[in-house]
Parts: structure tokens; C-alpha cells; sequence
């Protein structure tokens, strides 16, 4: 190989190191700018919240004693409305409350028409792949309401194969229930009486839910002939606001007061206020199925 062909050939070597050095550069860098622009663009929503004074959530209205209408009033408190009631004390913003179905309520995070929301609703690996949620306030476990007479024929989860449950099409007890074969029959944003009188009326089979929402529900409505089922926990679970990923300093300082909370008290007295003196925002130890 003669000096000019060499000197050819370490040439194009040297603008092929180059390049790549380069290219390496220049990702770091795309990948800088991209972080920044997240920070900046998580900054900007908080900041848009602070500007316009308020924190806009959904919860149903509908969900004693989650979120509900007080019978002498109407106005909107609950459990978890007073918990975000508070939160918005503490930050200095308003709380704005739109009612909605739990469907709804994930669709408009996804489209930023609301900040958050609060409906009873429960950690999950599926849920924590497209949403955030706070830490938790309330530790709880499914049941079964059925009707008094015959348990709607349902002893244990296997026999809910063919038994017509009654409930919302996302939610995670209406899962459980597609797992053992329920017939689902799908309500949207009703009151709990709708759903425990078809049991009783033999409507429906059975209703899938959290314990202490049952056990409340039927406190409420001793007229029907249905019973939460005396064998049969299921699902110990977990329940916090919901929000949506990019929204971390909402997220952060939504947690903040929440510990706060924990710690001075609030949140256990505000569940024993809602949940008949029992302490829900403290996990339980029971045998499930």
C-alpha cells in the first residue's frame, strides 16, 4: 500500500470516529432537551394550577360514603371529598368538583379536563401503568352482597359462574367477577339503592364491592332482604387519588398534605366520621380467598 492510499483510508476512518462522536453528542443532547422540556412542561401544569387557584376533580356524587349528597343539604361531602376538601385547604386553591361515572372519570385525566379524581378508587398494576396515584388512605377488601333468603345460591367465589352482578364495566370488583364468569349487568352513575333493590328484587344476583362500602350501604337501607355474604373476602386492596402521570408536582405536594394529615389525625377521624367509627386509612389483617 503506497503513503497516498493510506493516508486515503486513516482519513475516512478518522471522519467515521468523527461522526459517531458526534451522533453520541448530539443524542445526549436530544436527550437532555427532551428531560427538560418534561420538567418544564410538569412545572407549567402546576404552575397553571396555581395561577388559576383551583384544582379541578372528578368523583361520582353518587358513592356513599365515598362522595355523596348529604339528604339536608345536597351538597357534595363524603369521605374522600372531605380528604380533597382539605387538601385544597392546605394548598390555598379551590376545589372544583365535577360529578361524573368512574369511565368517565379516567377518560377526562387522560384529556386534562379535570387535575384528579377520588372515587373509591383502587391501586392496581393496570392502572399504575397509564396513571399516578397518592399515597394511600384507605385499606379495604371485597365482598358480596346477596339476598338474604337462599345467598343468591353463591357459597363461595367459583359459584359466581353464570350469576347476574351488578356494577360498572372498569371497575376492579366487575373484573373480578369476569374472572369467575359473572353475566355482567352494566349500570352507569346510579345511587346504591338502585343497585341493592334489584337484588332484592331478584333483578340481580349479586354485588361485588369493598366491604365498608357494602356494610353502609345496607346500614342505609334496611327495607331490602339482601345481606353482605358471611364467608366470602376477597381482594384486600388499597384506595388513593388518582391523577394523571405528567402531573408530579401536583402529585408531590397533594402528598405532602396527606401525610400531614396522617400524622395529625385528620384522615382517621374523618374515616370514622364516614364509616360508622371504624378506622379505614389503617390496614386490616383478614383471611381471603
Amino acid at each position: 500500500m503506497n503513503t497516498i492510499q493510506f493516508r486515503k483510508q486513516l482519513l475516512v476512518v478518522f471522519v467515521g470516529i468523527l461522526m459517531l462522536v458526534l451522533a453520541a453528542c448530539g443524542s445526549s443532547a436530544s436527550k437532555e432537551e427532551n428531560t427538560e422540556k418534561e420538567k418544564t412542561a410538569t412545572s407549567s401544569k402546576w404552575d397553571e394550577i396555581v395561577e388559576k387557584g383551583e384544582i379541578t376533580v372528578a368523583t361520582s356524587g353518587t358513592l356513599y360514603p365515598a362522595s355523596f349528597h348529604a339528604s339536608e343539604t345536597d351538597e357534595l361531602t363524603g369521605y374522600e371529598v372531605e380528604i380533597v376538601k382539605e387538601i385544597g385547604k392546605r394548598l390555598d386553591l379551590d376545589i372544583q368538583f365535577i360529578e361524573m361515572g368512574l369511565d368517565g372519570m379516567l377518560t377526562s385525566l387522560n384529556s386534562g379536563q379535570v387535575d384528579m379524581a377520588v372515587n373509591d378508587i383502587e391501586i392496581t398494576p393496570e392502572r399504575e401503568e397509564k396513571f399516578a396515584f397518592s399515597d394511600p388512605y384507605k385499606y379495604s377488601f371485597g365482598t358480596a352482597i346477596v339476598r338474604k333468603s337462599d345467598h343468591s345460591g353463591i357459597e363461595s367465589l367459583e359459584d359466581l359462574k353464570g350469576k347476574r352482578a351488578a356494577g360498572a364495566a372498569t371497575s376492579v370488583y366487575m373484573e373480578v367477577g369476569r374472572q369467575y364468569g359473572v353475566e355482567e349487568v352494566i349500570y352507569d352513575n346510579v345511587t346504591n339503592d338502585v343497585y341493592l333493590r334489584d337484588v332484592d328484587l331478584g333483578r340481580t344476583d349479586v354485588i361485588l364491592n369493598d366491604y365498608y362500602l357494602q356494610k353502609l350501604a345496607l346500614e342505609a337501607f334496611p327495607e331490602f332482604e339482601i345481606m353482605i355474604h358471611p364467608t366470602i373476602k376477597y381482594h384486600p386492596n388499597v384506595q388513593a387519588i388518582i391523577l394523571k402521570k405528567d402531573n408530579e408536582e401536583l402529585l408531590q405536594q397533594v402528598n405532602k398534605v396527606l401525610a400531614e394529615m396522617h400524622e395529625d389525625g385528620t384522615i382517621s377521624e374523618l374515616s370514622k366520621k364516614f364509616f360508622g367509627g371504624e378506622d379505614v386509612s389503617v390496614e386490616q389483617d383478614h383471611d381471603f380467598e
